[in-house]
């Protein structure tokens, strides 16, 4: 399977000449690029005969706050003639904004839309970038990883007053920055007296 996606990896970077790094992880080929050559470089994976990425399964993102480069989109294609996905990745600081490819795939409309409201990021000449996930209303955007867990309102309807109104959220647990260490090392915890050491 490695042999297949790494012909795959170098069929792609002589003919699309826009990959900035590619690997494969998992069986997975995973392409970068630039910001300005991702509306080519989707079309060229769609549209060459060898390759057919003829659907687009979805796009998200991940943030990394303490990068310049703040955001890793990813487009995650497959190709169902040749059987194979691909993940391409670009990296955008929070000012970025980056071209639609909806007219490549009209399905992206909907994800990119789903990418705004959640990280904020901006799709040029996507004709219905508005909230999707969240209310109208809504401030901020929930999946960063700065976005504050409390201070923020929300809306719902009140079936005694049979209107729509606002409130404060208020979730009980604060923000936590995790070392990847486990809380139980050295600790007792119940249930160990049990085991026979």
């Amino acid at each position: 399977m490695n042999k297949k996606l790494n012909q795959l990896a170098t069929f792609i970077i002589d003919k699309c000449k826009t990959i900035t790094n590619h690997e494969i992880i998992n069986n997975e080929l995973i392409v970068s690029t630039k910001i300005a050559n991702i509306h080519k470089l989707i079309k060229n994976l769609k549209d060459l005969d060898n390759l057919n990425f003829d659907m687009l399964l979805d796009i998200t993102a991940v943030d990394y706050p303490k990068r310049a480069k703040r955001f890793e989109l990813v487009y995650i294609l497959l190709s169902l003639k040749n059987k194979l996905r691909i993940r391409v990745k670009v990296f955008l600081s929070e000012n970025e904004n980056i071209p639609s490819i909806t007219s490549i795939y009209k399905s992206a409309a909907w994800y990119e839309r789903e990418v705004w409201d959640m990280y904020g990021i901006s799709f040029k000449n996507n004709v219905d970038l508005r909230r999707i996930l969240t209310d109208y209303g809504f401030e901020g955007f929930p999946l960063r990883k700065d976005f504050p867990l409390t201070g923020f309102v929300e809306l719902r309807y009140d079936d005694s007053k049979k209107k729509v109104s606002y409130s404060k959220v208020k979730l009980t647990q604060d923000y936590r920055n995790f070392d990847f260490l486990s809380p139980w090392e050295g600790q007792v915890l119940p249930g160990d007296e049990k085991v026979k050491k």
